[in-house]
């Protein structure tokens, strides 16, 4: 799909309320939560010790003293728990809930400025991404104010997987570790100071090592019920992604002219040569 569309979402809300949630929150999540300011947002990670991925989230300030924090449907309940098994002694209650989420996607740099200015958006995946979701409201009005029309989950699919970002559960989930993710540029930050996880992202990161896998957006075309093909590629979600016979990786998610795919470190030059632009 071509153009600004919209689509019905829905998310897990973790609501965080008390005198000590900014302190909190900035010493257990790989982002900057201390500088955040009211109705800004980030995205972060939330690790085990281990520097495995607990939740991916994003984490919005209402106010010095409560931020709501999302992650994908269905993930709510343990990244809750994660973020309990660390809560001592701390003036922080957590509320956990599911909302309906509007989200515009293919939105041109004006559309995107007008649809940050509704009641209720936060900025969604990357800033050059076009996207944008709204919490509460009518929906239908503020899709037809942004000249978005709704649009199956099919189209909403297709521009995640083209925009590289990914489902937590699909294209990453617990094994996986943030320099795996293509995700370190908007979740980590490097000045921050100490959270549970941080000892292997900085020994990475300071020695320059490269991950043992990296989520990569690689060529795909429709083929059928879940499978792709082009030329020599082939793209089926869950199983190898295979260049020219060879198994390169595991393919996460299909969608539209793209797959995601778990590309493994010996084939990673393989992949960067194949990447579309």
């Amino acid at each position: 799909m071509t153009g600004a569309f919209s689509v019905r979402l829905a998310r897990d809300v973790i609501s965080a309320r008390g005198a000590d949630a900014r302190s909190f929150l900035h010493s257990q999540l790989s982002n900057d939560i201390a500088s955040l300011a009211a109705g800004s947002s980030k995205y972060s990670f939330v690790l085990e010790p281990t520097g495995k991925l607990s939740a991916f989230m994003r984490v919005r300030c209402v106010s010095d003293e409560h931020f709501e924090i999302d992650v994908d449907e269905g993930c709510g309940t343990a990244a809750l728990a994660r973020l309990n098994k660390f809560k001592i002694r701390v003036k922080c209650e957590f509320e956990l809930s599911t909302q309906p989420v509007l989200g515009l996607r293919g939105l041109d740099a004006s559309s995107r400025t007008a649809a940050l200015a509704v009641p209720g958006a936060v900025a969604a995946w990357r800033e050059g991404d076009g996207a944008v979701d709204v919490f509460g409201g009518d929906a239908p009005a503020i899709a037809a104010s942004m000249s978005a029309a709704l649009a199956e989950d099919a189209a909403y699919n297709a521009e995640r997987v083209r925009c590289c970002w990914p489902i937590f559960g699909v294209d990453i989930d617990a094994d996986t570790i943030p320099a795996e993710t293509s995700l370190v540029d908007v979740c980590v930050s490097f000045t921050k100071g100490c959270y549970p996880g941080q000892e292997l992202v900085e020994r990475m990161d300071s020695r320059g090592s490269t991950a043992p896998r990296m989520l990569m957006r690689l060529p795909a075309r429709p083929n059928g019920a879940g499978g792709a093909t082009s030329g020599t590629v082939t793209a089926i979600a869950g199983e190898p992604y295979m260049l020219s016979g060879q198994p390169i990786g595991r393919c996460t998610s299909v969608a539209g002219d793209f797959a995601l795919v778990m590309v493994t470190r010996a084939h990673l030059g393989d992949a960067v040569a194949l990447a579309s632009p």
